[in-house]
């Protein structure tokens, strides 16, 4: 029987994102699934017609909808998220329902207090109105160069905003942003567990969104652990990196790294 592997996308970004990597992974003997977040439409184009199908889903809300899919699998899958589809991986990891974790740039946990500036100026689109955590965002081309393509080239930046980029709910930022001054945050997680699967976190070195040092953070969060948790950084690599040219050198080394546990 094939392991299931679930790819969880990040905000902004659609699950067609993950097709290269389902196929490799369906190559090489896993069973892989890529559904979207609660309101996405099947396309790219679907999900930009209709924005306020995605508005007021929170982190729960969307961790709650993948454990669902999750009671529908043979066995606990091993899960692949980026960004906030990594954090969401992670809460998945610490209910006890995934089997192991890749978490790329995860959106912050609970317990990071690093503030990078990059971090804020990618999420003052979202932040800088209050009414948008009941609704839905869309990023500006000229946005998501900022905050997706800046160690890319202008012209790959805006295939890969036309390709993959969708409108969000602008909820799972602000419940990230107030998590250090809320109790019981949607974003919490109980990094001390040792009776959890492994994680690897991965973090990338031009990262505007989620910068090196917020993952970095959550290593050291997850110290008191028992249980397997590695580190790898990509020095070079932006927050684009599980969809841009360079995406073959994350899953390659996700698939070595997942071979080992």
């Amino acid at each position: 029987m094939s392991t299931p592997v679930v790819f969880i996308h990040g905000l902004w970004i659609h699950s067609v994102s993950w097709q290269p990597w389902q196929e490799l992974f369906a190559s090489t003997g896993y069973a892989p699934i890529a559904p979207g977040w609660p309101g996405d439409g099947d396309t790219v184009a679907q999900t930009r017609a209709n924005p306020h199908a995605v508005a007021g889903f929170g982190v729960e809300d969307l961790t709650d909808a993948y454990a669902k899919i999750f009671a529908g699998l043979e066995e606990p899958p091993v899960v692949i998220g980026h960004s906030f589809g990594g954090l969401i991986a992670e809460k998945l990891l610490d209910r006890g329902l995934a089997r192991a974790v890749v978490a790329i740039s995860p959106a912050p946990i609970k317990g990071i207090r690093a503030l990078p500036f990059s971090l804020l100026r990618s999420s003052f689109p979202v932040l800088s109105r209050p009414a948008n955590k009941r609704g839905a965002v869309s990023l500006t081309e000229k946005q998501f160069r900022y905050s997706f393509g800046n160690a890319l080239s202008a012209q790959e930046s805006a295939e890969l905003y036309q390709r993959v980029a969708i409108p969000g709910p602008g909820r799972p930022l602000f419940e990230a942003s107030s998590a250090n001054f809320t109790r019981n945050a949607p974003t919490t997680v109980d990094t001390s567990r040792g009776d959890r699967g492994p994680l690897l976190l991965i973090a990338n070195g031009k990262d505007h969104t989620v910068p090196a040092v917020v993952v970095r953070g959550a290593h050291r969060l997850y110290g008191s652990s028992n249980a397997r948790t590695d580190l790898v950084t990509y020095l070079d690599r932006g927050h684009s990196a599980p969809f841009d040219h360079g995406w073959r050198d994350l899953a390659d080394d996700a698939l070595t790294w997942l071979a080992r546990q």
